[in-house]
């Protein structure tokens, strides 16, 4: 059964890491799962692992989106819009792979999830 974003999150917070680390965490997953289909794009089950990979960064993203839609959520107003805008985007990139799938198409959303989490990490600039 596919690990699903929730439990991923809720696996890697038992290791006692701040929300950031978390989220830099579970971006990552998502990003191999990615890598991983891209690179075995001619596998016999390449559309299983794909659906699987494409969800779980689907659920991440909804995740991000209902977390800065939040009332309470302490970010700034310009990062929490950059936020919605770049899960639309992530959103849109998924729907195109699922109805024309292609491995070139997944770098954008890799390029994304690995761009947030290096700035969740502070690894950015």
């Amino acid at each position: 059964m596919p690990i699903q974003p929730l439990e991923a999150y809720q696996e890697v917070e038992k290791s006692s890491l701040s929300g950031r680390d978390l989220e830099a965490s579970v971006l990552t997953k998502a990003t191999q799962m990615l890598l991983q289909v891209q690179q075995n794009w001619g596998a016999p089950d390449r559309d299983q692992q794909l659906e699987e990979a494409l969800l779980f960064n689907q659920r991440l993203w909804s995740l991000f989106q209902a977390e800065v839609s939040s009332p309470d959520n302490p970010l700034p107003p310009e990062i929490k819009t950059n936020i919605l805008v770049l899960s639309s985007l992530v959103d849109k990139r998924i729907f195109d792979v699922i109805a024309y799938p292609d491995p070139a198409k997944l770098n954008l959303i890799i390029n994304i999830n690995r761009n947030i989490a290096a700035g969740l990490r502070g690894d950015a600039g």
